[in-house]
């Protein structure tokens, strides 16, 4: 049995445990499926051993940034400081937000375009700031919000504390990059941003990308922390057209993730396309955690019961099939 383990329990969990057999099993189930997942079963998992919990509080690469695997995304059709979360008003966006929070989400994605700093502030004012991530872009492009100037991102950055009601952002994003040559474009903003975050104002920084040229740059480029990336199946408000270039956006993600790189998942659900299908939610949902390219992932939640409909599809799916074999051998042992 020993010989089984190995990988999963140590030789000193083997020698140094002294418990009867049947509980010294029982721990191990326990055990090995945690180790497989990279960390402790939460409580809420306990329900649903050896699949994934949409509230686990998982790594974003080597940022020491830890977010839930599934966050509040708050752009719905955004644009000019508004989104659909902006346009429910914020009697309802603290209601989502609040809804988001008592379930187990901690992280929340914002953005200067979308105009919902102030709102996520108001709803959030009462839990403790080191309790849940945010992440926020700076939209540097032409158009988008109503002025004409561009400042640098330290004065930007200075404005989102304040909307934001926070001393630090955990995460800075610029947002939208589209072009291969992103990187010298935006080489002041960037630099500004590296100081930011050595002054513990901003704690990661990265891109939101829009094109698979300017992902691909990612690959390249060592100032980056994180990316957010559009993601699923059917390639459908991605940065790709055809399903058969996905793979294409997929070994750029697995080249950022060994560099230690963060990646979020956006439009898993293609910004609401797949809202009324059972079939393609379920298989983009299994697409995102099965990929091996994203450490979390943001969607537009705008009603509580979706969060309840897309947490109860993520708990379908398995983590690995080895967490299901190695339960089943150490079962028939205590048989």
């Amino acid at each position: 049995m020993k010989s089984e383990l190995m990988g999963v329990i140590s030789d000193e969990e083997f020698s140094t445990m002294n418990m009867k057999r049947r509980e010294f099993l029982a721990r191990s189930i326990v055990g090995a499926g945690g180790l497989l997942l990279g960390g402790k079963f939460p409580v809420a998992a306990e329900k649903y051993p050896g699949m994934y919990n949409p509230y686990e509080r998982v790594p974003l690469g080597k940022t020491k940034i830890k977010v839930s695997r599934v966050g509040l995304g708050t752009g719905m059709r955004g644009g000019s400081r508004q989104s659909n979360h902006t346009r429910m008003g914020k009697e309802n966006f603290d209601a989502l937000a609040r809804g988001c929070y008592e379930r187990g989400i901690r992280l929340f994605d914002v953005a200067d375009l979308y105009g919902t700093h102030p709102f996520l502030a108001g709803a959030l004012k009462k839990m403790k700031r080191k309790d849940y991530v945010i992440s926020s872009k700076i939209w540097w492009r032409g158009g988008g919000i109503p002025e004409k100037e561009r400042p640098s991102a330290d004065i930007v950055v200075e404005r989102f504390l304040k909307e934001l009601n926070t001393d630090y952002i955990d995460l800075i994003l610029l947002h939208c990059v589209t072009s291969e040559k992103w990187p010298n474009e935006l080489d002041k903003q960037m630099e500004s941003l590296a100081k930011l975050k050595k002054k513990g104002l901003v704690r990661a920084h990265g891109v939101s990308c829009h094109s698979l040229e300017a992902l691909q740059a990612c690959v390249k480029e060592s100032w980056v922390d994180s990316v957010h990336v559009r993601i699923n199946p059917y390639a459908v408000k991605m940065d790709i057209k055809k399903i058969e270039d996905i793979p294409k956006v997929k070994a750029a993600l697995k080249a950022m993730r060994e560099q230690g790189k963060a990646v979020i998942g956006m439009k898993i659900i293609g910004e609401g396309t797949f809202r009324d299908s059972d079939e393609k939610r379920n298989k983009s949902i299994r697409y995102a955690l099965k990929s091996g390219c994203l450490d979390a992932m943001v969607v537009g939640f705008e009603k509580v019961n979706e969060i309840d409909d897309f947490a109860a599809r993520v708990r379908q799916v398995p983590v690995v099939n080895r967490v299901n074999q190695l339960r089943a051998c150490l079962a028939a042992r205590v048989a």
